[in-house]
């Protein structure tokens, strides 16, 4: 096989905007969902708000200085929609419009090439305030408004797009993604989670033709989060299970993508127990006239299906989350009775926030995925979340995020080696950042931010051991993992 990865292969790391940025209130920006969703998890949880994370919009050129310093060739980030438009439509904020092209025009000048995702959880708080957000479909236009407008002012200096990131996810946790009013929260409403993903594919759509309309040379994509799918054993009914679980948690997805159509059997599923969108006319031939260039996956960790008998005693539950940070204190797994449940992947260890660790599976899903879509593929996230300390001298020996990064480059090239066509590798994080739900304390940086969730003091910027290692990959091109 071959031992080399190709010249124009992309190496960097990624970001999101709300998570990395701070400024909340800054600079003529005005609140997200996000940081309405944070301060009420700062409340109940004691995680950090969204006012100041890394403070990224202070220290951007510190940032690309790192980044440059690392030898990266991308850098994966977010633009804030409310930091463009505060109220979500109307008229531009020109800071926050200067602020992205400062931070672009910062990465060229360091041979750095941004990819640039439209969409990262932070809705205006306006359009939540103004018609419930995703939940009602009048977004599919302001998002148009939003994606016309950012497209056309970068297009001559971004030419890899990323529409909206990680549909699934979005469903799968929809209170920590979207801000969902207390009164549709009586398990009544679950239909809501399937009609927030079709908006956003509707909205995927507009924005891949904006992109192939008016960026000459560009590239357009979803960026999905996706675990591939094991049967808990080789009994028939596991494996049923295991293939229910891909319909519908990972090819309901991406069937839309590359398809133009949602998946069959997962669709079935969703009308059999009353939580189908409602699909309105034309709205399909809009999804069916969209094509993505390519597609990338945010992948952390694999997940196990076992069978599920259809009980009238079981419900239909969600998925789990562990907020403590300690193994095996995840509050439950996601189950349809009658077609699948998740559960824990007895051969495989997992971080102290229960995410099965399985660097084979990146292997698998990469080699999966191109065989079905034949198309090229991109990491955007893929990182270890842990409680990262420093030592007394002043360092961060974070050996388990190198051994977790090195097998999954390898597991990367061992797909590439059987013919996966791949773009970029950008691990999550490029600094520690806002966990969506563990604050700061669960840390996925190459680079150290000396705050804690409730004093964000001078987000100091501090070299981890991993940084040192990431570094040398990327001087070789990823050819010395040691």
């Amino acid at each position: 096989m071959n031992k080399r990865f190709p010249e124009n292969f992309l190496w960097g790391a990624s970001s999101s905007a709300y998570q990395v940025e701070g400024a909340a209130f800054e600079g003529g920006k005005k609140a997200s969902q996000q940081d309405i969703i944070n301060r009420d998890s700062f409340e109940r949880f004691g995680f950090a708000t969204a006012d100041v994370t890394a403070d990224q919009y202070h220290h951007y050129k510190e940032d690309v200085a790192l980044m440059k310093e690392m030898n990266f060739s991308c850098y994966r980030f977010s633009l804030a929609w409310a930091r463009i438009f505060p109220d979500g439509t109307g008229e531009p904020n020109p800071e926050g419009v200067k602020y992205y092209h400062d931070l672009i025009d910062e990465l060229k000048r360091n041979g750095i090439e941004p990819i640039v995702t439209m969409y990262h959880y932070d809705c205006p708080w306006a359009l939540v305030e103004k018609y419930g957000g995703w939940l009602d479909r009048k977004i599919v236009k302001d998002f148009e408004y939003y994606a016309r407008f950012i497209i056309n002012e970068y297009k001559d200096k971004v030419k890899i797009w990323t529409t909206i990131n990680e549909q699934s996810i979005i469903v799968q946790y929809w209170t920590q993604k979207c801000y969902i009013p207390e009164e549709l929260l009586d398990g009544k409403h679950e239909q809501l989670r399937y009609q927030i993903n079709h908006h956003m594919n509707l909205a995927h759509a507009i924005a891949c033709n904006l992109v192939h309309e008016m960026v000459e040379g560009g590239i357009v994509g979803s960026a999905i989060g996706y675990s591939p799918i094991y049967p808990l054993s080789s009994k028939p009914e596991d494996v049923m299970a295991m293939q229910n679980a891909q319909a519908l948690r990972n090819d309901y997805y991406t069937d839309i993508y590359f398809k133009g159509h949602y998946n069959k059997a997962a669709l079935l599923y969703l009308q059999e127990h009353d939580l189908a969108p409602k699909i309105e006319d034309g709205d399909m031939e809009l999804i069916a006239s969209a094509s993505s260039d390519f597609l990338a996956l945010n992948y952390y960790a694999s997940e196990c299906a076992r069978y599920c008998p259809d009980d009238s005693s079981t419900k239909i539950r969600w998925s789990g989350v562990n907020r403590s940070g300690k193994k095996g204190d995840i509050d439950g797994f996601e189950t349809h009775p009658g077609f699948y449940q998740m559960c824990k992947n007895p051969l495989l260890d997992t971080t102290d926030w229960d995410w099965a660790i399985d660097p084979t599976g990146m292997e698998y899903l990469l080699r999966d995925l191109y065989n079905r879509y034949n198309k090229p593929l991109m990491i955007t996230e893929n990182g270890l979340g842990a409680y990262d300390i420093m030592s007394p001298d002043g360092k961060i020996h974070d050996d388990y995020r190198i051994a977790y990064l090195k097998s999954h480059i390898q597991a990367m090239k061992r797909a590439m080696d059987y013919g996966v066509e791949m773009i970029a590798y950008c691990p999550w994080s490029l600094v520690d950042l806002l966990s969506t739900s563990n604050g700061m304390k669960k840390r996925y940086g190459l680079i150290y931010i000396d705050r804690t969730d409730e004093d964000p003091k001078e987000c100091k910027r501090i070299r981890k051991d991993s940084f040192y290692w990431y570094k040398k990959v990327l001087e070789s091109k990823g050819e010395d993992l040691t």
